[in-house]
């Protein structure tokens, strides 16, 4: 089938260039789609992306790294990015569990693992790991399929982290399980397996109970989309300091740098660093690290409570966002009826670190 758009012109030559095994041509479709992708309309994507999808599933992993990336970017031009993201979560989750079992079998046998993002490194790890595998009683084509995965399944993760920092992809990532485990067995060598095991642990329309002891102030707040709790802090410091008396918290709102950082603004790194305005306190009077995660809030009741007390000393940190391209939500439901706001502040311990 050919399309009449110069995109499918160009996924119908990849498709070829597959089924002859002609790197050459492969490459220069591969550049050809880069190009046609973003003047070509929302259906001609989606036609391009279902024609890819296959040859994606099946693709060995060395030659189809690159090939993942462009069509995780191209799902940005389409109009159902759906097409593509369960290939491209079950192929990161098969290179990531192959990674592993690398990971595993290398180290047992000659320590130190290669940098998987040094390609220099890729011919000695052949010699070494391939070539000796009947020696331990493995198959080479087997042994050099690992290697692939170690080296170039990372190129099969970016696509998904770029992809799952949307809140669409998000609610609908399939065999979520299965990928969580895999990247988990491999975010500590791996940079964008790293990456995308902080996404997996994004909430997504999460309801929080946000206190203030000292104005003894309670309000409902939901959260989407916030990578770390630096950005949970400042979203809501933005979001609850302002006028008291339409029940608003006192304090120094963040500004329109720190909170544009925080938020959707290109500089993620204003000048002078972004302030601390609370210290985070759970439920259980511990403290909440700025370095963790909103999933790691523990449940009372059967919500997460952020209690918010004076800083102890002065904070500062640099970005904004862990995430550039997701878009977090803050939003103020409501504020809490004054016995209500009692109640949860007779539930929550005070501060264990004074």
């Amino acid at each position: 089938m050919l399309f009449k758009a110069d995109l499918g012109k160009r996924v119908d030559d990849l498709v070829g260039a597959v089924d002859s095994r002609d790197d050459k041509r492969f490459f220069a479709a591969l550049r050809g789609i880069a190009g046609a992708t973003p003047k070509a309309r929302p259906d001609e994507v989606d036609a391009a992306l279902a024609r890819l999808t296959p040859v994606l599933a099946e693709i060995p992993i060395g030659m189809g790294g690159d090939l993942a990336q462009i069509a995780g970017s191209m799902a940005d031009y389409g109009t159902e990015a759906a097409v593509v993201v369960p290939t491209l979560v079950r192929r990161a989750s098969n290179a990531m569990e192959q990674a592993a079992r690398f990971a595993e079998l290398y180290g047992a046998v000659f320590g130190d693992l290669p940098d998987p993002d040094d390609a220099e490194q890729i011919g000695p790890t052949i010699e070494r790991f391939v070539e000796t595998a009947p020696n331990r009683g493995m198959a080479q084509p087997d042994a050099y399929n690992l290697v692939q995965a170690w080296f170039s399944g990372g190129q099969w993760v970016q696509p998904v982290l770029y992809l799952s920092q949307r809140k669409d992809v998000r609610a609908v990532l399939p065999e979520r399980p299965r990928l969580t485990a895999a990247i988990d067995a491999t975010r500590e060598h791996i940079g964008t397996a790293h990456w995308l095991y902080g996404l997996l642990l994004v909430l997504d329309d999460e309801p929080l109970v946000v206190l203030h002891r000292a104005t003894r102030r309670g309000y409902r707040v939901t959260i989407s989309g916030i990578g770390d709790n630096f950005q949970l802090h400042t979203l809501l410091a933005a979001a609850l300091i302002g006028d008291e008396s339409q029940g608003l918290l006192p304090g120094q709102r963040p500004s329109a740098a720190e909170i544009a950082a925080a938020s959707d603004g290109e500089d993620l790194t204003p000048a002078g660093g972004i302030r601390g305005n609370f210290n985070l306190v759970d439920a259980h009077g511990e403290w909440i690290w700025n370095e963790g995660r909103p999933a790691d809030i523990p449940k009372l009741e059967g919500k997460r409570v952020v209690v918010l007390d004076p800083p102890p000393y002065a904070r500062s940190w640099n970005a904004g966002r862990p995430y550039p391209l997701m878009r977090p939500t803050v939003t103020v439901d409501d504020m809490l009826p004054a016995d209500e706001a009692a109640h949860w502040l007779g539930l929550v311990k005070p501060s264990q670190r004074g």
